[in-house]
């Protein structure tokens, strides 16, 4: 059993997470968790390091087999090995994408508010972003989100690329493949690409289930980039492994040829640990992960729903990432930036995701209990102060 109340102190490391801010701010921001790695990856790395020998390493077929026979083990999906593409992470992996779809005229649909990251592929490609914002529903304090489908078929026919996030960072939303279907036919209908992030498609909460949308058949497929990573499920973020799935061949071979243009090689050490992250020997601390962060995140709504009323939020279907709302709380101006100041907490700002984000944060719950209830504690008496 692995106990996840107990934490590294990661100060004293080169973490993002923890020295970005001064030391007095709590970091509930970036989507990293504060849980040590499975103890067969760790394994696997010393290994590594008592060998001695660092040289240039590359996907082997017997991790692009692995990759392959866990999405067969997880969702029935049979994958080729050789329909699996290194990359160095999901950012790059629609980064990639997005040069092989996308011209000036054709650019990017995402559905907002979505991960940041989503928003830069605009500026670093050099092309249109085209929203089609979510609709947000409040019952009670409880939020939830909608697909709007007028506005993503009018928005589906300017586009290259639709890069979808599902699960959904920040809102949690595992789409129902009836949605999935819908948004998959309409790409096709308009020779859109499909490039779907899966990112956190094991960090399922409750007893969810999730299915690749390229699973749904086989012309879903043929016009998809699925994206998955070791790398959130199995906290090996800065490992910097992730993989393209894409089983049509012409499409593979012109995603391959970008990869290769622009050098994206993956460090030897992430290849190793998705190779013993995806092998299932760490099946069994997934499981208890899992219902430690449905255990903080229903401690986050029941908390946030007793002790912050006025407070809007998601109950998250999968990921370990909350998205709560200030709009009626009279915080005047960026939440973000009042919980920094008056809290010494840091979430990430909502604006950042896009339309609909305004007045919003994500906050990360992939941490210990106590450092979940302590950041809570300190909003709350913020909140209270106003």
């Amino acid at each position: 059993m692995t106990n996840f109340d107990i934490v590294p102190n990661r100060r004293n490391t080169n973490s993002i997470k923890w020295l970005y801010y001064p030391k007095d701010v709590l970091p509930m921001w970036v989507a990293d968790m504060d849980f040590p790695a499975p103890k067969p990856i760790l394994d696997g790395l010393h290994k590594v390091v008592d060998h001695g020998v660092f040289g240039y390493e590359m996907a082997t077929p017997g991790l692009k087999e692995t990759v392959a026979a866990r999405m067969d083990k997880l969702y029935k999906w049979k994958v080729k090995p050789e329909a699996v593409v290194a990359v160095t992470g999901i950012v790059s992996g629609f980064s990639v994408a997005a040069r092989v779809a996308c011209t000036p005229k054709k650019g990017t649909l995402v559905q907002t508010p979505v991960y940041n990251e989503f928003h830069e592929v605009k500026n670093n490609i050099g092309i249109p972003q085209l929203d089609a914002p979510l609709i947000k529903h409040v019952n009670g304090n409880i939020l939830s989100y909608e697909i709007d489908w007028d506005i993503f078929e009018k928005q589906v026919k300017k586009a290259g690329m639709f890069l979808l996030c599902n699960p959904h960072n920040p809102l949690g939303i595992i789409f129902s493949r009836k949605d999935l279907l819908r948004m998959a036919e309409l790409c096709i209908k308009n020779n859109v690409l499909i490039v779907s992030d899966e990112i956190h498609s094991e960090l399922l909460l409750d007893d969810n289930k999730f299915t690749p949308l390229a699973k749904l058949s086989s012309e879903i497929a043929k016009h998809t980039v699925t994206l998955i990573a070791p790398s959130k499920t199995f906290n090996v973020p800065g490992l910097f492994c992730g993989f393209a799935i894409i089983t049509d061949k012409d499409l593979r071979e012109r995603y391959e040829k970008e990869v290769g243009r622009l050098r994206l090689h993956v460090s030897s050490a992430g290849l190793y640990a998705a190779q013993t992250a995806f092998s299932g020997q760490c099946d069994g601390w997934l499981g208890e992960l899992r219902r430690y962060l449905t255990g903080n995140r229903d401690f986050l709504v029941e908390y946030v729903t007793e002790y912050m009323p006025e407070v809007r939020l998601t109950i998250p279907d999968a990921t370990y990432l909350g998205w709560l709302d200030f709009t009626q709380t009279g915080i005047v101006g960026s939440p973000y930036e009042f919980f920094l100041k008056n809290a010494k907490v840091a979430v990430s700002e909502g604006k950042i995701f896009g339309k609909g984000g305004e007045g919003h944060v994500r906050l990360n719950f992939g941490t210990s209990h106590k450092l979940l209830e302590q950041g809570l504690e300190r909003m709350r008496k913020a909140l209270k102060s106003l």
